[in-house]
């Protein structure tokens, strides 16, 4: 089940809300739990019994940290070592089959045979917020869960549970307990579900048949490449902070307030202020977890070079098992480091009117990569973009886009370069209840695009988010 899809509108969340809200609030945890449990069986029941048992394996190990504070580290260890495990059992099993039977020279139809492991959906988000859970409690940032029930409806919470934000128990501990209930924050968090309903269905989908026709082209020329890397672009970014939007109105409509998610990335000068802006929750996890407990900038220039690649590249790899994700963190760990070498020599990156151009050639290079279902397919687009295939559009292209789509690529460009103006609160200030401040006319707005989207919805073939697969 997705956001995006009648069942989810016209069935599950009237069902859940009526539910939620006719349940005493002691109770309401429980709502929670067989909703998420619910919404993430409707994808495979069986997966249901790995989630619950990650669930419990890290609410028992937070437990024994405080009953055997002598072995906290050990038991951490062992805690988060199990969780990294199971991620990689189910993540990286068939590709590290794949790749050692390519080191050992076998073709597709030799070498060493192994069954499929099929990968749970979403399993990245809630392992990378059970890690985080145990390392908070075992550092004393956070107190564990009472309540088993209350911890379990964290980790399974379904607003957040397939693609995101990855949330901390420790910025929600609170909430479980004590959150408020009124119409301003329902209301808000309704606007804020409209707002990323449209992105997803307006403008996403609207234009993933240009992107993908032009990742299904095997010669693809200059035109068509750029066309193409532009569309996946908006495409990925209205389509994955759409769902960030719809997580935390949701999340608001029950009373959470999550972190933002995002902060206008393509407007950024440099790729260390695009992953402050992109996917904020990843990359503050990443921080925290990965590079300073890997030394940080602690322990000489040099190393802080190695820190930032390194952790680049694992979070590559933490968004799929393909040679394509890890040449794509270390792309961007790459550049991060040079950043950080310019500034440590007192001198810019780059010339202060080329920083946003230079930034967002960069990111888009790095899409193609993160896009490309192989390395050899990133390089033939590649060799599009460079004029290598030739200039313009042939013929087929020309008839498969439409003008709507190019007036939506275009359209998606505008909000994206002009958002940071009309905005007119800091998303980033959780206090700040945002929705309070527009007007009832952009509300009209907003329930009018609202209406439209579920009528290109229900017209639409399903259109699944594309952070699903990490």
């Amino acid at each position: 089940m997705v956001f995006s899809s009648t069942i989810f509108l016209m069935v599950f969340l009237p069902l859940f809300l009526l539910s939620y809200y006719a349940t005493p609030q002691r109770f309401r945890s429980y709502i929670i739990l067989v909703a998420s449990y619910a919404f993430y069986a409707w994808w495979r029941v069986d997966f249901v019994m790995l989630f619950m048992a990650v669930t419990a394996f890290n609410f028992f190990m937070s437990k024994a940290l405080l009953k055997y504070e002598t072995y906290g580290k050990k038991i951490m260890l062992l805690g988060v070592a199990g969780n990294l495990l199971t991620l990689g059992y189910f993540k990286y099993f068939n590709f590290g089959v794949d790749t050692l039977n390519s080191l050992l020279g076998y073709g597709e139809d030799a070498g060493i045979t192994a069954w499929s492991v099929i990968l749970p959906i979403g399993i990245s988000f809630y392992i990378f917020q059970a890690i985080s859970y145990l390392i908070d409690v075992y550092r004393g940032d956070a107190k564990p869960a009472d309540r088993f029930i209350d911890f379990a409806a964290f980790i399974a919470l379904f607003p957040q549970l397939i693609a995101g934000p990855v949330i901390r128990y420790k910025d929600i501990a609170d909430q479980f307990s004590n959150r408020t209930h009124t119409w301003d924050k329902f209301n808000e968090g309704a606007i804020r579900f409209s707002m990323g309903f449209c992105k997803k269905v307006l403008i996403a989908d609207t234009l993933a048949p240009i992107a993908d026709a032009a990742f299904a082209l095997e010669d693809p020329t200059l035109a068509q490449s750029w066309l193409g890397i532009l569309a996946y672009a908006a495409q990925l970014y209205f389509d994955f902070s759409g769902y960030s939007d719809m997580a935390i109105g949701l999340g608001l409509m029950v009373g959470f307030r999550f972190i933002e998610n995002f902060n206008h990335p393509y407007t950024s000068r440099s790729i260390t202020e695009f992953w402050r802006r992109w996917h904020i929750s990843l990359s503050t996890w990443l921080r925290d977890y990965l590079y300073i407990p890997l030394g940080g900038n602690r322990k000489g220039a040099r190393r802080t070079y190695i820190n930032l690649v390194l952790t680049m590249v694992l979070g590559g790899l933490w968004h799929g098992a393909n040679w394509t994700f890890v040449l794509w963190g270390a792309l961007h760990g790459g550049v991060m480091a040079y950043e950080r070498l310019m500034n440590n020599a007192g001198r810019s990156a780059y010339m202060s009117f080329l920083a946003l151009p230079i930034t967002l050639f960069v990111v888009l290079i790095g899409w193609v990569l993160f896009r490309a279902e192989n390395v050899s397919t990133a390089f033939g687009l590649y060799a599009g973009m460079a004029g290598l295939n030739g200039i313009g559009f042939t013929g087929d292209v020309l008839w498969s886009v439409t003008n709507f789509q190019i007036f939506t690529l275009l359209s998606a460009y505008v909000i994206v370069f002009t958002s940071p103006y009309w905005v007119k609160n800091n998303l980033m200030a959780q206090d700040v209840s945002w929705a309070a401040h527009i007007s009832m006319k952009r509300q009209v707005c907003v329930a009018v695009l609202f209406t439209l989207a579920v009528c290109k919805l229900i017209s639409q073939s399903f259109s699944p988010f594309l952070y699903f697969q990490f």
